[in-house]
C-alpha cells in the first residue's frame, strides 16, 4: 500500500515540544534541518539515524522549505535558549 507523504511528519503537544517530527520517532524537523545546514546530505542523515528512513528525511527537509519562516524561527528560538542557558551556567560558575 502507498503511503502518502501527509503522514511522515507530526506534531504532538508535550513530544519534543511540540515542534513538528518525524512520525514514529523523537526526530525533529529542526534536528534534520540542523543536519542538512551543516552540508550533509539526505543519504548521510539517513545513516545517522537508525530508526529514520529516506523518505522520512525527504519528508523533514520537504516540510521544513515548504514552512522556512516557521522552522527558521523556531531554530533562532533553540539558539537563543541554547545561548542564554549557557550564559546562565557560566555566570553561576564563576560566581561560586
Amino acid at each position: 500500500m502507498a503511503k502518502g507523504i501527509g503522514t511522515f511528519i507530526v506534531s504532538t503537544p508535550g513530544v519534543v515540544g511540540g515542534r513538528p517530527r518525524i512520525d514514529g520517532t523523537r526526530v525533529s524537523v529542526n534536528t534534520i534541518v540542523i543536519w542538512y545546514k551543516k552540508g550533509y546530505n539526505a543519504e548521510e542523515i539517513a545513516e545517522e539515524f537508525e530508526r529514520v528512513s529516506l523518505a522520512q528525511v525527504y519528508a523533514a527537509l520537504t516540510y521544513y522549505h515548504a514552512n522556512q519562516a516557521e522552522i527558521e524561527a523556531s531554530l533562532r528560538a533553540e539558539e537563543e535558549t541554547h545561548d542564554r542557558l549557557m550564559k546562565e551556567h557560566y555566570q553561576r560558575r564563576e560566581s561560586a
